[in-house]
């Protein structure tokens, strides 16, 4: 009977540093920052543990005195039963094997998983050794002050999208994740990466006149907004839309660029970031803006530029095809 007895209470006491063992690295490597994220969007598991690794000091007192506690009973346990030296072996052996490897390699595996069902336990062991760890906390409070959020930067967030490539538990396709990587790359990039050059641009001046004849050349390209520049390139009058020149009989008669309706637009500079262009499309109100350098007009830039950006890939319409067959070095300036 004796026997059984120290069996039941050595398996009690090994179990309870276990867990102290399991729960202290477990605790430690789950982020504040990370469970809080995960608690907004409704894991009640991240929303049982935040309180706990929030107060960490608290925990971690806790944790270890409740350790400490078990392993000293152990050795006292076993010491009473088999003598010093072999109490001390025996219970050494015990405490590093399943009281401290073995948890602690299967805590760090789930670790939100077995923090948030021993969190009633960690509780008691903080209410029960209160007295200790509460002067404890406030001192390590004071010695090391309490945890900042350590934000990612964006070549770490980027790495961080990049592994959900493949990954079958992933929630993000391969779409999502080259459209979340094209925009954390926006900041780095210039509008004159992705503009198209003057010299590829089809433009009008003021005073050039549109007939039938100029009508179909700009349709055979397929533009539906033209630049209007002076000669010198240094000022752009606004934008042609091809729309307003439906219902104009240009057999008839033909007309300067500058009495049919021109769109005002904002000039952009070609080192602008791509993230701001955003804005600027939004505030310009326009989808084609004119690239300057050195206050001269060197190119154009479209809002489906940015999105070619983004997604990764180039965006075709219906004349896209038919404009690359007839004029292959020509970009298209929607």
């Amino acid at each position: 009977m004796g026997a059984l007895t120290l069996c039941i209470e050595v398996l009690l006491l090994i179990a309870l540093s276990a867990i102290c063992s399991g729960l202290n690295i477990a605790l430690m490597s789950l982020g504040t920052a990370d469970l809080r994220r995960k608690a907004k969007i409704g894991n009640k598991d991240a929303s049982r543990v935040l309180p706990l690794r929030k107060n960490s000091h608290l925990s971690l007192a806790a944790i270890l005195l409740t350790n400490v506690a078990a392993v000293s009973a152990t050795s006292l346990v076993l010491e009473n039963f088999t003598g010093g030296l072999l109490a001390g072996v025996i219970s050494t052996l015990l405490i590093v094997i399943f009281g401290e490897i073995m948890p602690q390699a299967l805590f760090a595996k789930q670790a939100l998983h077995f923090t948030a069902k021993l969190s009633t336990l960690l509780r008691i062991m903080i209410i029960i050794t209160y007295p200790v760890s509460k002067p404890l906390q406030l001192l390590l409070d004071h010695l090391f002050g309490e945890e900042t959020n350590q934000l990612q930067s964006r070549r770490e967030l980027g790495i961080m999208i990049s592994e959900h490539l493949g990954d079958t538990n992933s929630e993000l396709d391969e779409d999502e994740v080259e459209i979340i990587r094209g925009a954390l790359q926006l900041s780095e990039k210039r509008v004159r990466d992705i503009m198209t050059p003057i010299r590829n641009v089809y433009w009008l001046t003021p005073s050039d006149h549109i007939d039938s004849v100029k009508i179909n050349e700009i349709k055979t390209h397929g533009w539906s907004r033209i630049p209007v520049l002076n000669k010198q390139r240094t000022i752009c009058f606004g934008l042609l839309l091809m729309k307003d020149m439906v219902d104009v009989d240009f057999d008839r008669q033909s007309v300067m660029a500058h009495e049919l309706p021109l769109y005002p637009v904002q000039v952009v500079g070609s080192m602008t970031a791509l993230d701001t262009m955003f804005r600027r499309f939004i505030s310009g109100g326009a989808h084609l803006l004119p690239v300057e350098r050195d206050d001269k007009i060197v190119g154009i830039v479209t809002i489906e530029d940015l999105l070619e950006e983004i997604v990764g890939h180039e965006i075709e319409d219906e004349t896209d095809r038919r404009k690359r067959s007839k004029v292959p070095k020509l970009k298209r300036q929607k």
